[in-house]
């Protein structure tokens, strides 16, 4: 009868042994692809939203190392790199890949048609053909756009009443991003009701800044809409400054770094919703049933710096409905 009790829980000890063995591994680590349009980990705008993206994951349960990590590429902002990233990210088979930028989310859906993929910082996605509709994305691919086509008229607005003086506009885009051809559009149908010219402003590689800037300047009464593209905010920035052009620009950390306004969506939301997309996409939901998220909030910021600089007196109304004014 002993004999028979140990037979029994040695029974119990084999069926239960394996199931105990189980219960003490570590969590499945889920592997993250990431392809972002920058230099490295030290460029500003990547400073300021991937721990954002990182800690709302880690609030949701994903905390790298334990049971996430990322496999970031940089691929700077020359279309080429891009290409070649998006391609070599995506043969290292990643669960899922988060993008950053317009030509970055259209050279990873080049190159996976399977994979999920979950996008920011883009524009435009549907007149871009990188998703099918904002409701219903279909494929493998959802996530969050940034401005509407119409945010160029607000542009040109805030820009005229903080330098009511100009006269000519010159929009700088990207021909070869559908939502760059979309702002252009909007804002020379606003132009004559401004009292102003929008002349497109063909900006696509870094080293033509200094170059295109200074030719736009030669006339007077001349001031810039900088719309979001890949190139180096920067280097518009202080081409501006020494060409003594008023500009406004699509994001607040430009305003930040010396841009004389910026009227922008909240990208530090937006990279929580990024985040709330990969926990819901790793726990099984299918992007195709996510709808693509356009945004809900959005800041002016106004640098009375840079506008004394260039000798502008900013109205204290428009300083009143600043979400930021930086003396």
């Amino acid at each position: 009868m002993r004999r028979r009790a140990f037979i029994t829980l040695a029974g119990a000890a084999i069926v239960v042994s394996p199931l105990h063995l189980r219960a003490q591994q570590p969590a499945r680590i889920r592997r993250i692809g990431v392809l972002l349009p920058f230099n490295n980990e030290n460029d500003v705008q990547v400073r300021q939203l991937w721990p954002v993206f990182t800690q709302r994951l880690a609030e949701l349960g994903w905390v790298e190392g334990r049971n996430i990590t990322y496999d970031v590429h940089f691929t700077t902002q020359n279309n080429e790199k891009i290409r070649v990233g998006a391609a070599e990210l995506v043969a290292t088979a990643p669960e899922l890949i988060v993008v950053w930028s317009n030509p970055g989310l259209a050279a990873i859906k080049e190159a996976t048609q399977s994979i999920p993929v979950v996008f920011a910082l883009v524009g435009d996605p549907v007149g871009s053909g990188l998703v099918a509709s904002l409701a219903r994305p279909g494929g493998n691919i959802t996530g969050f756009q940034n401005f509407e086509p119409t945010a160029s008229g607000k542009w040109l607005e805030f820009l005229k009443e903080i330098a009511p003086g100009l006269r000519r506009v010159g929009l700088v885009y990207n021909q070869n991003i559908p939502a760059n051809v979309d702002f252009l559009h909007v804002a020379q149908g606003l132009a004559a009701s401004v009292g102003v010219t929008v002349i497109p402003t063909d900006l696509h590689d870094a080293a033509d800044i200094d170059r295109v800037l200074a030719e736009f300047a030669q006339e007077p009464n001349g001031g810039l809409i900088v719309t979001p593209s890949p190139l180096s905010k920067q280097a518009i920035i202080e081409a501006a400054a020494r060409l003594h052009l008023p500009a406004i620009y699509p994001f607040r950390l430009d305003a930040e770094k010396g841009g004389l306004v910026s009227y922008s969506f909240d990208t530090i939301e937006q990279q929580r919703g990024v985040a709330s997309y990969v926990d819901r996409i790793l726990r099984g939901e299918k992007p195709a049933d996510l709808p693509v998220q356009a945004p809900t909030k959005y800041q002016l910021v106004i640098n009375l710096k840079t506008a004394k600089a260039l000798g502008l007196d900013v109205p204290d109304k428009l300083q009143q409905l600043a979400d930021q004014v930086i003396e």
